[in-house]
Order: structure tokens, then C-alpha cells, then sequence
């Protein structure tokens, strides 16, 4: 009887353990930022993808999600993950998930995002990400980290990206004056 029962325990220790371990691996696997149009302005991937693949991808994701009528589902079964999206104006944010990812929750992450971006730029669009590309990437780099949200706080994404540019331009300025020198 003790024995059955610390098996049971075992048992049910080990379910805990494999449910861990499923969350652990619900990762983003890549980011795009597309145009109506279909062009890429921001990819970021977290997983190791040759340079031929991920042209491969971008194009696959870009087909399947620009044609879909806009009262379809936000998900698209794309091989082994989930690509969900979502439009806002004329920009598609899309994140490619684990099958087993919870989707609404991948929609707030983009929400997420979007809302940083929109603080950050005051009512973000195309030309933003066009021209400040790399600062997209900055925000993008502080919301996620390796696949996984990092930071929830709008607030302290803004003061860490202020700080940032603060510093960006005091190198830059601070690299002018030391050259007339």
C-alpha cells in the first residue's frame, strides 16, 4: 500500500514535471512586421534559421496571412508552429508560436508590443519602422528575449528605451565634439 501510494505520488510529480516542461517550450519562434504590400520591415528569429529558409518562411507567412479575409481567425497552422497575426492600418504583426501556445494570449503579446511601439513613436506606421528600423528592433529586443516575454511594464520599456536614445545621442554628440578638438 505505501509503495502504490508513493508511485502515485511519482506519477503525478512527473506530470507536474512534463507540464513544466511543455510551458518551458512554448517559445516564439520568429517576428515579422509586414506591409499590405508584403514587405518585410522587421524580422526577428529566435531559433537558428539559414538565410535561405527564412526567405522561404517570410514568403510563405506573407501569402498565407495577406489573402485571408479580414473577419478570419487570427491564426494560421503554419508546419509544426502557429503563425497568429494581427493588422493594425496597414502593418500585419505576426509571431510564429508552438502548436501548443495559448493564441489569445500570443495576441496580447502583440498588443503588447504595438502599444510600446505606439508610445514610442506617438501613433506608429509604416514610415516609423522604415526609417527607424533599428529602434523597432531595440523595442522589440526589450519586450522579448529569446523566444519568451521579458518585460510586461510599458512604463519601464519606455524609460529603458528613453535612456537608450539619451545615450545614442550623447555618443553621437559627444563623438562630434571630440573630433573638433
Amino acid at each position: 500500500r505505501a509503495a502504490e501510494s508513493s508511485t502515485r505520488r511519482a506519477r503525478r510529480r512527473g506530470d507536474a514535471f512534463a507540464s513544466a516542461s511543455r510551458r518551458a517550450r512554448q517559445m516564439i519562434h520568429f517576428a515579422l512586421l509586414f506591409s499590405k504590400q508584403g514587405k518585410i520591415r522587421l524580422s526577428k528569429y529566435y531559433v537558428v534559421t539559414s538565410q535561405k529558409d527564412r526567405k522561404r518562411i517570410e514568403r510563405d507567412a506573407v501569402n498565407a496571412i495577406i489573402p485571408r479575409p479580414t473577419k478570419a481567425c487570427n491564426v494560421v497552422e503554419y508546419k509544426d508552429m502557429k503563425l497568429i497575426y494581427r493588422k493594425y492600418a496597414s502593418l500585419y504583426f505576426c509571431l510564429a508560436v508552438d502548436r501548443e501556445a495559448n493564441e489569445l494570449a500570443t495576441l496580447e503579446q502583440i498588443q503588447h508590443y504595438v502599444e510600446i511601439l505606439d508610445k514610442y513613436f506617438g501613433n506608429v506606421c509604416e514610415l516609423d519602422l522604415v526609417f527607424n528600423f533599428h529602434k523597432a528592433h531595440y523595442v522589440l529586443d526589450e519586450v522579448f528575449i529569446a523566444g519568451h516575454l521579458q518585460e510586461t511594464s510599458k512604463k519601464l520599456i519606455a524609460r529603458l528605451v528613453g535612456e537608450h536614445d539619451a545615450l545614442v545621442e550623447s555618443a553621437k554628440f559627444g563623438g562630434l565634439a571630440g573630433e573638433d578638438s
